[in-house]
């Protein structure tokens, strides 16, 4: 058996090309999940295997198609790179049993992955993936390389393209909204998420500018396809110098959303995600629960009040929030991390779709970003302010730094009463005033992320550094 563990974290497999992230490596993953599928699945109904545009991605993805196709399960190509959400919208629309899909996602551009879907495009649950990295644990590099290819004409190459454009119209007002005049740059980030709002919103009065759609895996000047500051600074600056109303921004996979307002200022993943809530319950009429991650924004609270929903927090991850939106019934569900799922379309992030639900939003409105921002916190009856701080640790401390966070038990913070403490996913302590902090380490990189929403910037930057003292890293 080969001595590299493969462990799936909060949305998938990443690790470094060429270190751990391998073809070898790559087609032991796919025949554990393989053998997880023939065991437990509709084999039958073969799986997609779709792919971003990162180093090497066609490659280990024609690699993971042929060792699927192996163990007797039609594999269905995508025939070029494509979004996460597209390639997971694929499943239901081919009648697979699940999906595949080589990206590392917002990862740095060294990286690559492997994300799973069921076949309701839903992530996998954690009892899911934790018999997939049972199965994985089982394959030898013997077993992969003996493969045979008799079967390889399982592999079927398919567009995933026609079918997921001409859902997105059942999803809005497509007509209204492309007649709008409203001005739009869009950030791809060199990432598969290029040249999709374009065309759908393509044929009327919209005026839409597209930077870095160029397919490029080293995403010069930018650390990595994430859309949050600073990888969205250039996307501020293109704003303001083509008086556009609005910036978009996608990463690598297209499956998280970025927004930039008309002054070219960053509208942080919190305050976006509550305005999708609230376009939902306000404006589309869908009054079902909401679901938020730990690390997502106290104002869903809010709106679930006003609107008499639940509100439903799990832990980080699709593979926590997927499951939760099904048990639920849930109208959205959404993370920190800019994904937002929406219960009419999939159980699945999408960040073109949420990006075409924020411009019906401000078209519906008649409001720029930043007046958006202004009418909710009027709606809320306050001001919330955000920031995370991703901190690099000597990992040979991280049992030491979780010891640490074990014992921390705050009376209060900053003059605020903790009414409750948590150590679910990470340590969050909630506030009296609705104020927050978090802290917990990152569940796909070598990083301790320290999370806080409260009242004003300057108590973010203080609460921010109690969690820093909290973990022995100030």
């Amino acid at each position: 058996m080969s001595d590299d563990v493969i462990r799936f974290g909060t949305d998938g497999w990443r690790a470094r090309i060429a270190d751990d992230y391998t073809f070898d490596n790559v087609r032991r993953t796919a025949q554990g999940f393989a053998q997880m599928v023939r065991r437990e699945w509709e084999s039958g109904d073969g799986i997609v295997v779709g792919y971003d545009r990162r180093f090497g991605s066609p490659e280990f993805a024609r690699a993971a198609a042929e060792v699927i196709a192996a163990n007797g399960i039609p594999a269905y190509l995508v025939n070029d790179p494509c979004p996460t959400p597209v390639a997971a919208f694929s499943i239901a629309n081919i009648g697979a049993a699940g999906a595949v899909i080589i990206t590392a996602s917002h990862n740095p551009p060294s990286d690559n992955g492997i994300k799973i879907r069921t076949r309701s495009g839903a992530a996998l649950t954690p009892e899911g993936l934790e018999k997939v990295e049972t199965e994985v644990a089982s394959v030898t590099l013997a077993d992969v390389r003996q493969l045979g290819s008799s079967q390889l004409d399982q592999v079927i190459t398919f567009d995933p393209s026609p079918a997921y454009v001409d859902h997105v119209p059942h999803l809005l007002e497509l007509p209204a909204l492309q007649q709008s005049d409203l001005n739009i740059v869009v950030d791809a980030m060199y990432g598969s998420g290029a040249g999709w709002l374009p065309q759908i919103l393509g044929g009327g009065r919209i005026r839409l500018q597209e930077i870095h759609p160029e397919w490029n895996p080293a995403f010069p000047g930018l650390a990595r396809p994430e859309p949050i500051p600073p990888q969205t600074d250039e996307l501020g600056r293109a704003v303001r110098a083509s008086g556009a109303a609005v910036g978009i921004a996608l990463d690598g996979d297209a499956d998280r959303l970025g927004v930039v307002d008309e002054n070219g200022h960053f509208v942080d993943q919190l305050r976006t995600i509550a305005l999708l809530a609230y376009y939902v319950l306000e404006h589309r009429h869908d009054r079902r629960p909401l679901v938020k991650t730990i690390t997502t924004s106290a104002m869903l609270e809010r709106l679930g009040q006003m609107y008499e929903v639940p509100v439903h927090e799990t832990g980080v991850g699709m593979k926590f929030v997927a499951p939760a939106m099904r048990e639920t019934n849930a109208v959205m569900g959404g993370e920190e991390s800019g994904g937002y799922v929406f219960g009419r379309h999939m159980p699945e992030r999408d960040g073109i779709v949420a990006g075409l639900f924020f411009l019906d939003l401000m078209t519906r409105e008649r409001k720029s970003p930043s007046e958006l921002v202004s009418m909710l916190f009027e709606k809320l009856g306050r001001e919330y302010h955000y920031q995370r701080l991703d901190l690099v640790f000597p990992q040979a401390d991280r049992l030491e730094i979780e010891s640490r966070m074990a014992g921390w038990q705050p009376g209060s913070l900053d003059g605020t009463p903790v009414v409750r403490r948590s150590d679910f996913d990470g340590f969050k302590c909630y506030l009296e005033d609705e104020s927050w902090l978090l802290v917990r380490f990152s569940g796909t990189e070598p990083l301790l992320r320290i999370y806080c929403e409260t009242t004003s910037p300057e108590r973010v930057t203080r609460l921010l550094s109690a969690g820093k003292e909290a973990a022995g890293l100030a």
